[in-house]
């Protein structure tokens, strides 16, 4: 007998046009982190409720911490390049999950279709929160903070950023994320737990989980219950929801 499949005629999201573009690859973990996100945040009863996606998952891209901090090899051209190939693949509107990359946002954003900005994702999500006047701690690369896309967002949202010092990046951030990029996500978990306890006693009412490294590792290890957290990542990904549901695909 032939299964019957479900008649999708009648479902809104079956007569929505547009395809999600994800520029991944940085890393690949993180990406499948925010795709499993992103299924998981789809309100469908059958698999055309979903969220149409095209996912490039290029780990080859340069790294983006040296060339913000060091003069390194910029990753733009490569960015550009994987942007444009998702756009010949039909997608109208960009995610992207690595929240240093978007040190090149504007650039990559010129040209192309629509794209949502990590950043932005995870203020709406701290809202729900915190109501600003709050501080907000970041567990972020050396790349991010010295871009400091966030602490621009968040003070122009009334909030105020509370950062990790050298020692923090140091001790726990930096041996953290070459950890979960090595596989081993215990241990990076471990020491971004201390770093969001350590922006906590300094005065943190809340962390951002901004580097899509942190989440898949601190879920290994168990979030904190003593550090109110947003996941960026997962901030992201309802935000993409949102535009699949709304018909800003």
């Amino acid at each position: 007998m032939t299964p019957q499949l479900p008649d999708t005629r009648h479902d809104a999201t079956a007569s929505r046009s547009g395809i999600l573009g994800v520029l991944g690859g940085m890393g690949p973990l993180a990406t499948v982190d925010f795709f499993a996100k992103l299924v998981a945040l789809t309100p469908a009863g059958a698999d055309a409720g979903h969220v149409p996606v095209l996912v490039a998952s290029l780990p080859q891209i340069p790294p983006r911490v040296p060339a913000i901090v060091d003069a390194g090899a910029s990753p733009l051209p490569a960015l550009l390049a994987v942007r444009d190939r998702l756009v010949a693949g039909g997608a109208t509107l960009i995610a992207m999950p690595c929240n240093t990359a978007h040190h090149w946002y504007d650039a990559l954003a010129h040209g192309g279709p629509p794209m949502l900005h990590i950043a932005d994702a995870a203020i709406v999500a701290l809202r729900r929160l915190n109501a600003p006047p709050a501080r907000i701690g970041l567990v972020a690369t050396a790349g991010t903070l010295a871009s400091a896309f966030y602490q621009h967002r968040l003070a122009a949202a009334g909030y105020e950023s509370v950062l990790p010092d050298d020692d923090d990046l140091a001790r726990d951030i930096v041996p953290a994320i070459v950890a979960v990029k090595a596989g081993r996500l215990h241990a990076g978990g471990e020491g971004f737990v201390r770093a969001a306890r350590a922006l906590r006693g300094r005065g943190a009412d809340a962390v951002i989980l901004a580097c899509t490294e942190v989440p898949p590792a601190i879920a290994a290890v168990g979030l904190p219950g003593d550090v109110p957290c947003v996941d960026a990542t997962e901030a992201l990904a309802a935000a993409c929801v949102a535009a699949w549901r709304e018909g800003r695909l």
